[in-house]
């Protein structure tokens, strides 16, 4: 992995205006900015890896977590917040084992919350691996799971 990351870097030095586009390239690569990303990024760069952190914590498009094999996304937008999606979030925390942010111990699943998904009139929606579910009620929570465990 470190080779590649080097490799993405070579003939870089010291242009920071190329701090978002390695980041993006590096996470269309490995579905994530590892550790070893940042670091390499900072050193080539040269700027601090907690400014490499700044502009990838800051843009909601980075993962610094590795996903899991399946991906779910619970939108807490406004109108997904007041019709349920904090209680859809927890249903899923607590059904999965992870917290917002984390991806299970066996890298199966990864559960993260968005801002917006811009599927406001069909809210609360949940993303599952790309699948769009709308009009999700909490009680619907071990439905989606029993489907994703199914196609493992």
């Amino acid at each position: 992995m470190e080779d590649k990351i080097r490799a993405m870097l070579t003939g870089l030095d010291d242009q920071r205006g190329s701090l978002i586009p390695l980041l993006q390239a590096i996470q269309s690569e490995f579905g994530y900015i590892p550790k070893v990303a940042v670091k390499a990024v900072s050193e080539v760069l040269s700027i601090s890896e907690s400014q490499v952190y700044g502009v990838a914590t800051f843009y909601s498009e980075f993962r610094l977590v590795q996903p899991g094999e399946h991906h779910i996304k619970v939108c807490l937008g406004t109108s997904c917040y007041l019709k349920g999606g904090s209680a859809i979030l927890d249903k899923f925390s607590r059904r999965l084992g992870i917290r917002p942010g984390t991806t299970s111990p066996d890298a199966r699943y990864s559960l993260e919350t968005v801002a917006c998904l811009g599927c406001c009139s069909r809210s609360p929606v949940v993303v599952v691996d790309d699948q769009v579910h709308s009009n999700v009620p909490p009680s619907s929570v071990e439905e989606i799971i029993s489907r994703i465990k199914g196609s493992i």
